[in-house]
């Protein structure tokens, strides 16, 4: 081994490094989480930032500064005016999990290259399908919700189908009906399945943006009239623009009926499984034949991990079959811990460990503390909103998701007002909201996914979008 990398191996270099980054990450928790630091996102056009970094790595600079520096100018999720993106604050355990993860490298693409990471998976499967209901429910962790997605579709249309699409290919006209607030990532699936736009059936949505489960019967109808096959429905619980969730009941009996496959997109709003007070909004997902969650959304995770369940095991099984004599003997064997039978990953992140380092340390009931306190708070802040005739909400929300506008003068064109309320407060980088679009209408968004954040942060951001707001007129 050369010098260099017996200096890179070192165990002593690597305990004097990791316990000083362990005092920065520390640090960061303290000040970010307090609101101490000023700012959520210190905001640099992309180009300018690019500049700043391309040559970074031909400066001498110790390990730990080059962590500072990527600290410093990474967006502060754990601060409690980060009110964007559906991305977890992570606990802290599960940095350490993470780190134990990476170095030990446990590819888990078979049982024998990673065998205790492959048995916690197989442990969380099984949590999991005892929460919804469904204790013969199987499955696993994938990467992300747009490959849990696309993961389920393939099943469903191999399964409702009954033709074998992985050797054969398709033959059929087909297609899956989804909201019209479906996340973009199932409109990709589709796509990538190669069904095309024809393939993707959109169902409307009411004033509450909850899918008219009175238009599938019309929808189906037409679909078959135009030679189409309907293989799924996918329901959203909850949905990502507004977070609203379908009625899950009144859809599976309707797929039920037609014997196509019923699919439940539960990456954001699958968390409430652990809580007493919000589990109803989930009724009817007991019965889905397939459901995704993410861990990474509202299950305190780092990304990515994402749970695929089936309601029968032998669907798990169906989306790839693939010859790979050296990695099993017996290729047609259902055996739950040798994954890339089943994912499409065939080298996977240990990202189960990091999602059992949670309950290990706190117990599950952290996320009914969590999840309810979140779900609380989103009501508390659209009260707050009611009361100030400056802004309007687009729905009473459902989840942590608040969608809402200043509207104080309504003889501005309040899309573009919305719109620029929001470049100006992501370039002052004090709060970090995102915005989205209902029925042609610009609307300001915060997703409560950080349990620092209090009603008093959500009183002062209506304080500085009125302020900004004003500054424009």
């Amino acid at each position: 081994m050369s010098k260099l990398l017996q200096k890179a191996y070192d165990p002593e270099l690597f305990r004097k490094e990791g316990h000083e980054l362990v005092d920065l990450l520390a640090d960061y928790l303290k000040n970010s989480g307090s609101g101490k630091t000023k700012k959520v996102i210190d905001w640099i056009e992309p180009d300018d930032l690019y500049e700043k970094w391309k040559n970074y790595f031909e400066k001498d600079i110790p390990v730990n500064e080059f962590f500072s520096d990527l600290i410093d100018q990474s967006i502060q999720l754990h601060n409690p005016r980060y009110m964007g993106h559906q991305v977890a604050a992570p606990l802290p355990v599960t940095a350490l999990a993470s780190m134990v993860g990476s170095l030990l490298n446990n590819g888990m693409a078979i049982y024998e290259m990673g065998p205790v990471s492959s048995a916690i998976e197989k442990w969380i499967v099984t949590h999991f399908a005892k929460l919804i209901g469904n204790y013969e429910a199987d499955g696993f962790l994938t990467s992300g919700g747009t490959l849990a997605t696309l993961t389920a579709l393939l099943s469903a249309r191999q399964t409702v189908l009954e033709s074998d699409i992985w050797e054969d290919g398709l033959k059929d006209k087909v297609a899956i009906m989804v909201s019209e607030q479906a996340h973009y990532s199932v409109d990709k699936a589709v796509r990538i399945m190669g069904l095309g736009a024809s393939g993707i059936i959109k169902v409307p949505v009411d004033n509450d943006y909850k899918m008219r489960t009175d238009q599938l019967e019309p929808l189906f109808q037409k679909a078959q009239s135009d030679g189409l096959k309907i293989i799924a429905v996918v329901a959203n619980a909850c949905s990502t623009s507004t977070g609203t969730y379908d009625n899950l009941t009144a859809i599976s009996e309707f797929c039920s009926s037609k014997k196509i496959w019923f699919h439940v997109d539960a990456a954001h709003g699958g968390g409430v499984l652990y809580s007493p007070k919000y589990k109803s909004l989930l009724a009817g997902m007991e019965d889905a034949d397939s459901v995704i969650i993410d861990l990474h959304k509202m299950l305190l995770s780092p990304a990515l991990s994402t749970l695929v369940l089936f309601k029968n095991s032998d669907d798990s099984y169906k989306t790839f079959s693939q010859k790979a004599q050296y990695l099993w003997e017996n290729e047609q064997d259902k055996e739950w811990y040798n994954y890339a039978k089943r994912t499409l990953e065939c080298t996977k992140l240990m990202m189960s460990v990091r999602f059992y380092s949670i309950i290990q340390a706190y117990g599950s009931e952290i996320f009914d503390d969590y999840v309810t306190r979140q779900y609380d708070l989103a009501k508390e802040f659209s009260d707050l909103i009611k009361t100030d005739p400056n802004f309007e909400l687009a729905t009473e929300p459902m989840a942590n998701i608040v969608c809402f506008r200043y509207k104080e003068n309504k003889e501005t064109d309040l899309n573009k007002l919305n719109s620029q309320i929001r470049k100006t407060s992501l370039e002052n980088g004090e709060y970090y909201i995102v915005q989205t679009e209902l029925d042609g209408e610009t609307y300001l968004r915060v997703t409560l996914m950080n349990p620092f954040t209090e009603i008093e942060h959500l009183q002062a951001l209506l304080e500085e979008i009125e302020k900004i707001a004003k500054s424009i007129e």
